[in-house]
């Protein structure tokens, strides 16, 4: 009977790998292999600067260019998203060094790497004229990939907003007019203010409203090199900005009548806002190239009206209306 010490003083065995066995079935190249759906927390910076945490759903990629190889070692990418992109900030700088090493730590193989996260983005938002504020949410997605040895870093970006059609409000003042007309006269010259002051605050004064629905802007854009902090906050804020007519977390009735005279005061169709988000895109410095698409989800039809437009470079952004998943 062998003791339990010669046992242990036996050689270890030496685990298979069948990554290094010679590929005996089709050869060839491959332009993405690694890993999808990762669950990765990460750190991100607040606009006031404090770190916060969250989960991101992780994609991570590097081409394969050896057409006897096997295959990749998606150990080497898992450990490069720990190693870095878990343990920092997520800034341009941390995407960049975790794509290279990807590429690094796989030789011969790859010369080509994706990186791509994706997580809910919360800001605490104010409301529009009370003294309140609520928590909003923003898809956001943040991309790297490494071709041809330079490295792009995108931002996307889902900001919701309303959208008021200014057919059906040219059609709803009409109405209101021959409600005028039928009131107080077709003929009559000399009409009391105070009479036509509490007759609009009747529902037979305001026969007809606009159709308005909630409209979803998706944003990408390329950052330009110089950026150093991923601009999530600010690309929001442009967006916003040029749109007018955000969606509100906690509102009180001053705040909507506020949103009800922002909607009036900025009719869009679908083209209206993206003429206008190309306007602002096109006034940032920070931005390289972009594409986005606004979807306003009808009230009126079962369908959505949609408007694609790109900054237009030459080997940037294709006009693909297909480009981005619409949302859900």
């Amino acid at each position: 009977m062998m003791s339990t010490n010669a046992c242990s003083e036996l050689p270890c065995a030496v685990m298979p790998d069948v990554a290094k066995q010679p590929l005996a079935g089709a050869k060839g190249t491959l332009n993405w292999v690694g890993m999808s759906q990762i669950e990765l927390p990460i750190f991100l910076r607040s606009p006031n600067g404090e770190r916060v945490q969250t989960l991101a759903r992780v994609q991570a990629y590097v081409n394969l260019i050896d057409p006897n190889s096997k295959g990749i070692h998606m150990s080497r990418l898992y450990v490069a998203l720990d190693n870095i992109l878990g343990m920092n900030d997520l800034t341009p700088d941390v995407l960049r060094q975790t794509i290279t090493q990807f590429v690094d730590t796989h030789g011969c193989l790859s010369d080509a790497a994706y990186l791509e996260c994706r997580f809910d983005y919360f800001e605490r938002r104010n409301s529009l004229l009370s003294d309140n504020s609520g928590w909003k949410n923003y898809p956001v997605k943040v991309a790297a990939t490494l071709r041809n040895g330079q490295i792009d870093t995108e931002v996307s970006v889902e900001v919701p907003y309303s959208s008021t059609c200014p057919c059906s409000a040219a059609l709803a003042r009409q109405l209101i007019q021959e409600g005028f007309r039928e009131t107080f006269g077709q003929d009559a010259t000399v009409v009391d203010a105070n009479t036509v002051y509490d007759w609009l605050g009747t529902t037979q004064g305001i026969r007809a409203t606009p159709h308005s629905q909630r409209s979803i802007a998706q944003v990408r854009i390329k950052l330009a090199e110089k950026v150093r902090t991923l601009p999530i906050t600010s690309l929001i804020d442009r967006v916003e900005d040029a749109l007018k007519t955000p969606v509100q977390a906690t509102v009180k009735r001053e705040d909507e009548q506020e949103f009800a005279r922002l909607n009036a005061a900025n009719l869009m169709f679908c083209e209206d806002a993206a003429r206008r988000l190309k306007a602002a895109l096109n006034d940032d410095i920070s931005v390289r190239d972009f594409w986005l698409r606004v979807n306003h989800m009808e009230s009126l039809h079962a369908h959505d009206a949609v408007s694609v437009v790109v900054k237009g470079i030459d080997g940037g952004y294709r006009d693909d209306p297909r480009e981005y998943v619409h949302p859900t």
